[in-house]
This record gives structure tokens, C-alpha cells and sequence, in this order.
């Protein structure tokens, strides 16, 4: 079992998780799937986010994380799942809102995002109750609390 993860810092944002971590979290989520995996972890700045989910959801404003997965041409197998882009100011924000560690809530956006590159959602209550099941094991196996908590 292997992931490439390859890691792009387009944010000048201090105190980021180092390469070891995203590659950790990354692991936790897609090798409970995949013999083998690449992915793409891009941490951009406010902007680029705001860019990105301005053209593809239609929401002008950063996010935390935004998800692409890839869909490779039928009769063609390559192991990359997709890429993930990664918002540090919006992650910090949320994580001082929610009284969390800031590396912790980047583990959450890293494990949240790949499930999404594999596939699950949060668009009805089913799939969400599913998707953050796994999201609280895997965050749990990384020693890392529960991030739907609710006694923050």
C-alpha cells in the first residue's frame, strides 16, 4: 500500500502541518480504500479559494476545503484520486471558532476531503451520517477529538 502526496504551498500562511502530517492524514483516509493512491494537497491563499469556489460551486467566498476528484478516461487505470485545496486562513478561523487546535482541524479538512475525492458526501442526512462516522474514526486512530463534538 502507497500514497504520493504531492504537496504544493501556494499561501504564505505560517504554522503550517508539515509534509509528514498531510501525508499521514491523507494516508488515514485513502488507504483504507486503495491498494495505492496519488493525491494533491495544494494549500492556497484566500483568494485562490475564493477563485476556485467562485467557478466551480458558485460561492463567492474561501472555504476550507475544496475537493476535485479525478475521473480518469475509461479503460485507463492510474491511481490519482484527485486534488484538495486547502484554505489555511479560513481552517484557522474555524478552528479558533470552534476551540480546536489548528493542526487538528487541518487533519479533519485533509481526512474530509479525501473521503470526498473517493467518493462520499454530505448531501443528505444518510450519506452525511456515514461520512462523518469515518471522519471520526479515522480522526480517533490519529489521536486527534471528535470534530463534531458538541461540547465546545
Amino acid at each position: 500500500m502507497s500514497l504520493e502526496v504531492d504537496l504544493q504551498i501556494a499561501s504564505d500562511f505560517a504554522n503550517l502541518p508539515s509534509a509528514e502530517q498531510f501525508q499521514l492524514w491523507a494516508e488515514k483516509a485513502l488507504l483504507a480504500y486503495k491498494e495505492e493512491a496519488e493525491v494533491t494537497i495544494r494549500i492556497a491563499d484566500e483568494a485562490e479559494s475564493q477563485e476556485l469556489n467562485s467557478q466551480y460551486r458558485g460561492k463567492d467566498k474561501p472555504t476550507n476545503v475544496l475537493s476535485f476528484p479525478f475521473e480518469a478516461p475509461p479503460g485507463i487505470e492510474l491511481p490519482l484520486v484527485g486534488d484538495l485545496i486547502i484554505c489555511p486562513q479560513v481552517v484557522f478561523r474555524e478552528a479558533e471558532e470552534q476551540e480546536k487546535t489548528f493542526h487538528d482541524h487541518f487533519a479533519h479538512m485533509v481526512v474530509h476531503g479525501c473521503l470526498h475525492l473517493l467518493g462520499f458526501d454530505h448531501i443528505n442526512e444518510q450519506d452525511a451520517d456515514e461520512m462523518e462516522s469515518l471522519e471520526k474514526e479515522f480522526l480517533a486512530d490519529l489521536g486527534i477529538a471528535d470534530p463534531y463534538r458538541d461540547d465546545v
